[in-house]
């Protein structure tokens, strides 16, 4: 572990850490970020993982891997026994980091129970739920009168027809709640549809998984951003930061690949203000997108947890969101301070096919190709290598499936090459 430096935050090292998760997705760095985070400023880390040889279980920040996957379609009573089994064997009441929107409902809905082993934010029991939802969010913002797409959930193929005929093609699908993404998924993640044969082939007549379509603003009147920040008790914001998004993958609708840190005190306050209103607490990740067509930044969606690139912002004080969260739950001030203006964020394997569907696309190379040698990058670390080496053997496996399954397909229909 690196000495603590003088402008580090000083973290209670009393005090562990749980990284909590729900569902297997073994590649995420956002995990690996709150481990490397809080470990390197003198907090034990313990970590829920999919198997030992996860990248987050090989990091040398980690204390210590409960091997517990789950798929999500465990009861949830079980879901909480596990989660207090795990707690009871750290020993001394931890604070857990989720980095799913299943896991922050689980830990607000349960607050009670779970409250013996961890420390929790005090956040009204139901409001997770309601933020994770992409429906019930919509409707939350037009009661609160806060800017976003618009936005339809059909229930039957004959609505989606028409929900899609109203917003006008492409359009952008996800699925509508948390946990039914797991349970009955309607879509792999966020896609975007620009045909409607397309997207009929996706479903079959009748009933629809849970599904949400939304209004896709188009690429030129647009700009992605993000807002990442920690709430107190009562929606008291502690920090608050604002990124632009330059790429994700799959193209612009998909995980950040590539952003950068830019002061936006307009975000901030609309965010601010949203949580102070609805009294949120604890860690959130907020998606904008700026409609050039109204000038209103619209809310994409509120994800009630750590975000998966919110390594992308510190303030002066060395401060994110995650040590924010365990300076606040452990009865420590935050230390107060602008942003860092210019930090850049990159996911590489990840960025590689962003920047080639860019290429494919625009016919030119993107904005910001290269990172400095101060960016943050999601895995590369010289004082934390293995995650990285363990990240790249799964990554390739990933794609050599992925090219067996397309393989495969095209000789079942007859053909190994497209005509």
């Amino acid at each position: 572990m690196r000495p603590r430096a003088p402008d580090d935050p000083l973290l209670d090292p009393a005090v562990p850490a749980l990284l909590a998760k729900i569902g297997g997705y073994p590649q995420h760095h956002g995990g690996l970020g709150v481990v490397r985070t809080l470990g390197r400023a003198g907090v034990t880390v313990h970590a829920v993982v999919e198997d030992r040889l996860t990248p987050v279980a090989l990091s040398r920040h980690l204390s210590r891997a409960f091997v517990r996957p789950t798929t999500g379609l465990e009861r949830r009573d079980a879901l909480v026994t596990a989660l207090l089994d795990i707690g009871r064997a750290v020993g001394t009441r931890c604070v857990p980091v989720p980095t799913d929107d299943e896991a922050a409902i689980l830990l607000a809905e349960h607050f009670e129970i779970l409250s013996e082993c961890f420390l929790l934010p005090r956040v009204p029991p139901a409001l997770p739920r309601l933020l994770a939802g992409k429906a019930s969010l919509h409707v939350l913002c037009e009661e609160l009168g806060v800017a976003s797409p618009r936005t339809r959930a059909p229930v039957t193929r004959d609505e989606l027809v028409d929900a899609v005929r109203e917003l006008g093609l492409p359009v952008v699908l996800k699925n509508r709640d948390a946990w039914t993404r797991l349970r009955n998924p309607a879509v792999g993640g966020t896609t975007a549809v620009r045909d409607e044969r397309e997207l009929l082939d996706r479903f079959e007549p009748g009933v629809l998984p849970p599904l949400l379509v939304q209004e896709y603003i188009p690429r030129e009147w647009a700009e992605d951003w993000i807002t990442h920040l920690y709430c107190g008790t009562g929606g008291e914001t502690r920090v608050a930061f604002t990124g632009l998004k330059l790429r994700s993958w799959p193209p612009h609708a998909g995980v950040t690949t590539r952003a950068v840190a830019l002061g936006n005190p307009t975000l901030v306050k609309l965010a601010a203000d949203l949580c102070r209103r609805i009294g949120y607490s604890g860690a959130a990740d907020l998606d904008w997108r700026y409609d050039r067509r109204d000038e209103r930044y619209k809310l994409v969606d509120f994800n009630p947890r750590t975000g998966a690139q919110f390594r992308l912002f510190e303030n002066v004080a060395g401060v994110d969101v995650v040590r924010a969260m365990h300076l606040d739950l452990t009865g420590r001030d935050v230390p107060p301070g602008p942003q860092v203006d210019g930090r850049v964020f990159v996911a590489g394997q990840l960025d590689v096919p962003s920047v080639l569907a860019w290429l494919r696309e625009e016919r030119r190379l993107p904005p910001a190709l290269l990172p400095g040698p101060e960016a943050e990058r999601a895995w590369l670390s010289r004082e934390d290598p293995l995650p990285a080496a363990a990240e790249a053997v799964r990554f390739l496996g990933t794609v050599a499936r992925r090219i067996g399954r397309d393989v495969r397909a095209r000789a079942a229909r007859g053909s190994l090459w497209p005509r």
